[in-house]
């Protein structure tokens, strides 16, 4: 019966695995981070897809480093027929690599060779594409660099957040590992080499990144507010402090205010002037509160800095 390690740990390589285990396929062993403090109380918490191999009976191995001679001795001993790879978290040198007897397939979340990485389903939003996907690869050292075996292509809509995409490549993510693992295992996919053109990486997300830069385009800015909700969100300053933006639309209109400033319109909009255009904001959330509408949030406003036209 052939043998599969999986490798993976958050939520998006969660599915997959339970895909497999759901196909009736041999998984034999999986590969996840190691427990990581989280919380107030920093407690140690076993990542989506650890706990879900537990559940499962399934022998669960979290290495630090799988660059010693006795983890790459471990691995090899499962003697394997090939390894499922979905954000696992460490580089896999080429010992781990060439261990399985078909090597190890990766489930990439974009249409390589655009947004290798870590944070390609966010930074596609960011970027304004139109089109995402995921693809089945070939890996090889190099960073989400190895040969394509298989790829399905899923649009971005102009209200997609951080968060809908990645719900949806999930989805998609199962279906494309269903559809292209019989043939992986036949060995009848053809790997073809990615396009030297074209190639981005896709940068972990940092809180760093939150606070909004106004004197960019208005679409720019909504799309960064989409890409980054939930995590880490995006904030702008008023009053000195940072008020997150939750939702808003972008305004084409020119603005007559320098980039940054926040202005009620005669018709009641809560705006925030850019480069071009402006940000009309729908939801907003002060520090240590709850979410609330612009509405509300201009009912309880009892500061100075926001310009309230004639």
């Amino acid at each position: 019966m052939t043998k599969i390690i999986f490798m993976g740990t958050p939520e998006f390589a969660l599915i997959p695995l339970q895909t497999l285990v759901d196909a009736k396929y041999n998984v034999v062993a999986v590969y996840t981070q190691p427990p990581r403090p989280k919380g107030r109380g920093h407690a140690e918490t076993k990542s989506p897809v650890h706990q879900f191999a537990l559940e499962k009976n399934i022998p669960v191995h979290t290495p630090t480093t799988l660059k010693s001679t006795e983890e790459q001795e471990k691995f090899s001993k499962l003697d394997a027929d090939l390894a499922i790879v979905a954000a696992y978290g460490l580089l896999l040198p080429k010992q781990i690599l060439e261990a399985p007897k078909l090597g190890c397939i990766n489930i990439h979340a974009s249409l390589l060779p655009r947004w290798r990485g870590a944070a390609p389903i966010h930074r596609a939003i960011e970027a304004g594409d139109n089109q995402t996907g995921i693809t089945m690869m070939q890996m090889d050292e190099g960073l989400d660099t190895g040969p394509m075996l298989y790829s399905q292509t899923i649009p971005i809509n102009s209200n997609d957040t951080g968060q809908t995409l990645h719900d949806k490549m999930l989805s998609l993510s199962a279906q494309v590992l269903l559809e292209c693992l019989p043939s992986i295992l036949a060995n009848q996919l053809r790997p073809t080499p990615q396009p030297t053109e074209g190639v981005t990486y896709a940068h972990k997300l940092k809180k760093a990144e939150s606070n909004l830069d106004f004197s960019d385009e208005a679409i720019a800015i909504i799309n960064k507010i989409r890409a980054f909700t939930p995590w880490p969100g995006t904030t702008a300053p008023l009053d000195n402090q940072p008020i997150k933006i939750l939702d808003a639309d972008p305004i084409t209109n020119s603005s007559d205010y320098p980039p940054g400033t926040w202005i009620v319109t005669n018709d009641h909009r809560l705006l925030i002037s850019c480069k071009t255009g402006a940000i009309q904001l729908k939801m907003l959330q002060r520090p240590g509160s709850k979410p609330i509408s612009s509405n509300d949030f201009l009912n309880g406003y009892r500061g100075e800095n926001i310009i309230f036209e004639k």
